[in-house]
């Protein structure tokens, strides 16, 4: 039989998910679990590159495991686990940042974006986040890692610093290949369609966050921005906002854009965007149950984190030896 390719992704544990994540990650990694030897971890040594409060990180470290699970990512078919569990991302980043250039981390886009959003604390982890990432990735000598096209940096970055060590010594990283997602759905602010959905967006009205209950999902589709016209047609050019809510009704019901269209031939927009909240709740309500469910059961969900974790270090160790051995470490 032949071996699966392994897949590394990660999400930082800071924010809160949107519906965007749902569906561009989240949704992705339920099916990929079933093609590849999937690693997915929770990223919280990402995280403290921005203050966070510690128990809050804590909580929502757990919260974000109960999250995968709920959404169908099985911890039997992949390794689900901490990244702070698993010492060798840390380890393997100190060595990988020998062979990193601060000219290239200066001009990765994200330290410059994040630079800007926190001038209060423009810190060296800010800096050296692709490093890190770079260490996640190649510890598992991964074949694919899923990216949005605004993540590609990050896997050319790890990309470079694998060859870059290889060609130094021999044959030690996989070389990752970026995984792109088919673009099933881009989802886009209610508030302002030309701009993508964020967990970090400055006005949360315009973001549906995982956690938001029924009401508050209906509430933030009645404010959604649509145009001065009545007619729900997708134009994402001339109707960006009227076109993105087609689109998010269209994810969360599973019709084509065409049959949503027809759904709401001759009706006017507060029909129309009162149904696709009425969609969207419908679809997060039995992931939020069972995301609560889970919660409440602590020490199942510290066994999922302390088996991945152990799995995790496993295949993580056996590379970091080899980079030791290979550098001229002394190993015992």
């Amino acid at each position: 039989m032949e071996e699966r390719k392994v897949l590394y992704s990660a999400i930082q544990p800071t924010n809160n998910l949107t519906i965007g994540n749902l569906i561009g990650a989240i949704k992705n990694w339920t099916n990929l679990q079933n093609d590849y030897d999937c690693f997915f971890a929770i990223a919280n040594m990402h995280a403290i590159t921005v203050r966070q409060v510690p128990a809050d990180l804590r909580q929502k470290t757990l919260s974000m495991l109960a999250l995968y699970l709920a959404c169908g990512i099985d911890p039997e078919k992949c390794t689900m686990y901490v990244q702070s569990h698993v010492p060798a991302h840390a380890e393997l980043c100190w060595v990988l940042n020998s062979f990193t250039y601060v000219g290239e981390m200066e001009r990765m886009t994200q330290f410059k974006d994040k630079s800007a959003r926190h001038a209060e604390n423009i810190n060296m982890g800010l800096m050296d986040y692709p490093v890190l990432m770079a260490a996640d990735i190649l510890l598992y000598q991964t074949d694919v890692v899923p990216v949005g096209l605004d993540q590609r940096q990050h896997v050319e970055i790890a990309r470079d610093i694998a060859q870059r060590f290889n060609n130094i010594y021999t044959p030690t990283f996989k070389i990752p290949e970026a995984l792109y997602m088919k673009v099933g759905a881009k989802i886009n602010d209610l508030l302002d369609p030309s701009k993508k959905m964020s967990k970090s967006a400055e006005n949360p009205n315009g973001s549906i966050f995982l956690s938001d209950d029924r009401d508050t999902i209906i509430r933030k589709f009645k404010r959604a921005v649509t145009d001065s016209g009545s007619e729900v047609k997708f134009d994402p050019e001339n109707k960006a906002g009227v076109s993105n809510l087609l689109t998010i009704y269209s994810v969360f019901t599973g019709k084509t854009i065409a049959e949503a269209e027809a759904d709401f031939a001759g009706k006017g927009y507060g029909d129309f965007k009162l149904a696709v909240g009425e969609a969207v709740a419908d679809k997060l309500a039995p992931i939020q149950k069972e995301q609560e469910k889970l919660l409440a059961d602590k020490s199942y969900l510290e066994g999922v984190l302390r088996s991945g974790a152990e799995r995790a270090a496993h295949t993580a160790n056996k590379t970091l030896a080899k980079v030791y051995k290979k550098i001229g470490f002394y190993q015992l």
